[in-house]
């Protein structure tokens, strides 16, 4: 006898943000930049870092998973699993999942690291979907955390990247629906390795005699690479593409989604999709204004920010969308 898969539901959501506000003005004193520059190329205004000694990529994530048990009614302790999304864990091993278990005073529950940088919200969620819809878990922890400030070149070498990326965490608590109509109705999750190094991180490497080197940091290569041109033509192919595969295998149309929350990349993205799809603006979330990438925090921060501000209700169909360095590209379908 064939066992009934159940749906999984977002029960909580929550985000947390550094308190210090970084302005375009203040990158202006660093780099051969400028507030119309950042605005007109991005729509990013301003953005949060870290405070070093305050806060950590674990336990910003810890403060955000904190609001999300709390909106959800349930405790630390009654967890079953974390999912961390991080392109900036706080070690090179072990991974982040750990010590956020660790945040939240819990023991023995397994801890997944996801890898998947700008799509690692969509792809830890759809894992920890996974694992609820066959009956082996009932609350799942799906945290996304970043920390970029620190890794960034503040200088007119690396500009065209560091005016982009912030830091903070989102965070959501996944629990088994009572109805197959409700809840995550399907995940969708591509990548595309033949163009990982057009946005991409490549050293330190293990594949080197030594991983890091003075050469390394003096020639800056240490830092992200992006090439700019050829992410945004993938970027506003693939987001487009990713949502309309959840809407049609779910039967719907763009007519019927009341609100996408996409990865925010690029302001100029996000129009694009609302255009390509001709979505009224207020069915397209954005928040990158205040707070830029924060990569796979993205997506978390902004749904959590949604819901505060009434933009989800009960019965709404939401699409969760990301695309990023891998290429991967990802989305999720929800009845809320």
């Amino acid at each position: 006898m064939t066992k009934q898969l159940r749906n999984s539901r977002i029960a909580g959501l929550g985000h947390y943000v550094p308190e210090k506000v970084v302005k375009n003005a203040d990158l202006e004193k660093l780099m051969d930049t400028s507030d119309a520059w950042i605005q007109e190329r991005t729509g990013i205004k301003e953005r949060r870092y870290f405070e070093p000694g305050k806060d950590t990529t674990a336990n910003m994530a810890a403060k955000a998973a904190h609001k999300a048990l709390e909106q959800a009614g349930l405790e630390a302790k009654e967890l079953d699993m974390i999912v961390f999304a991080t392109l900036s864990p706080d070690y090179f091993f072990p991974g982040s999942g750990v010590l956020l278990q660790r945040e939240l005073g819990l023991k023995d529950i397994p801890c997944f690291d996801v890898r998947n940088q700008c799509s690692g919200f969509i792809y830890a969620l759809s894992l920890g979907d996974q694992f609820i819809k066959t009956g082996m878990y009932n609350n799942v922890l799906v945290v996304g955390s970043e920390i970029h400030s620190s890794g960034l070149e503040f200088n007119d070498r690396g500009r065209a990247v560091s005016v982009i990326f912030g830091d903070g965490a989102g965070a959501a608590v996944l629990t088994p629906s009572d109805s197959l109509d409700k809840g995550i109705l399907s995940t969708h999750l591509h990548a595309e390795g033949e163009f990982a190094e057009e946005l991409a991180a490549t050293m330190p490497s293990s594949n080197l005699p030594e991983r890091l080197t003075h050469e390394m940091i003096d020639n800056g290569s240490i830092y992200p690479y992006m090439n700019g041109s050829t992410v945004f033509k993938h970027a506003v192919t693939r987001f487009p593409e990713v949502i309309m595969e959840a809407l049609d295998q779910n039967g719907y149309t763009s007519a019927d989604i009341d609100l996408v929350v996409p990865h925010q990349a690029n302001l100029r993205i996000i129009q694009f999709i609302q255009q390509k799809m001709q979505l009224s603006e207020e069915k397209v979330f954005s928040n990158i204004q205040k707070y830029g990438n924060t990569t796979a925090a993205s997506v978390p921060i902004a749904f959590s920010e949604a819901f505060e501000e009434g933009r989800v209700k009960e019965g709404d169909l939401v699409c969760l969308a990301a695309f990023g360095s891998g290429f991967t590209w990802a989305s999720a379908l929800i009845r809320w």
